[in-house]
């Protein structure tokens, strides 16, 4: 595959932060410069520079002497990735206020389509949108910045919990527990909601983890 875009080291960003996701680069395969260039169509330069924002994403880890690696997927991680966002999205939710009927309409419309999908990146792309939307018009867009990034780094974790019907169907559930409350001008409520769907995945999270780490 050949990228060309205007700025190619975002644009191989991307694709590794993809390839990644969706599971084509496995957790601790090691990441070769000249056969991800090639792979890629694109010099070694883009390919370093793009690993190491990755570093700072946590998709990839350098170690000294071997050279770059897909990051393993950790328990310690799932800890301390979603009390974040169980924090940053009501904060986002509360500063936005409540949504227009419109926006209301747009969000049940994409909630919708979320229950009803069925490839898992679509699913995980849905669920996305549905946050993003939810906090359109938080003021403070550093934060919505913040929750952008978190939702980068959450994204393998939603591979495994969002990959399995029931999970997609109690997050649906809970999407319209905060859109009913929203309709009823209960902000407090909806935010309260938004956490608490936050804090849905961890426990399913981590005993896959665990369930992962004791092998077949």
């Amino acid at each position: 595959m050949t990228l060309d875009r205007p700025n190619l080291s975002t644009a191989v960003q991307d694709r590794l932060r993809e390839l990644i996701i969706e599971g084509d680069l496995l957790a601790g395969e090691r990441l070769n410069e000249v056969g991800l260039a090639a792979r890629l169509g694109v010099s070694r330069t883009p390919i370093r520079e793009a690993l190491s924002q990755l570093i700072a994403e946590g998709f990839v880890e350098s170690i000294p002497r071997r050279g770059f690696f897909v990051a393993d997927l950790s328990c310690d991680e799932v800890r301390q990735l979603y009390p974040m966002r169980q924090l940053l999205d009501p904060e986002a939710l509360r500063l936005s206020g409540i949504p227009s009927t419109a926006a209301l309409d747009h969000l049940a419309s994409l909630n919708e389509q979320f229950g009803r999908a069925t490839r898992v990146a679509d699913v995980i792309a849905l669920d996305d949108r549905w946050h993003l939307a939810l906090i359109a018009d938080c003021p403070n867009r550093i934060l919505v910045d913040l929750i952008r990034h978190f939702m980068r780094r959450t994204r393998r974790y939603e591979l495994a919990y969002l990959g399995k019907d029931e999970n997609v169907s109690v997050a649906t559930t809970e999407h319209d527990l905060i859109m009913d409350r929203l309709h009823h001008g209960d902000l407090a409520g909806a935010c309260e909601g938004l956490r608490q769907n936050m804090q849905t995945a961890t426990e399913p999270l981590l005993a896959w983890l665990a369930a992962r780490a004791s092998g077949p």
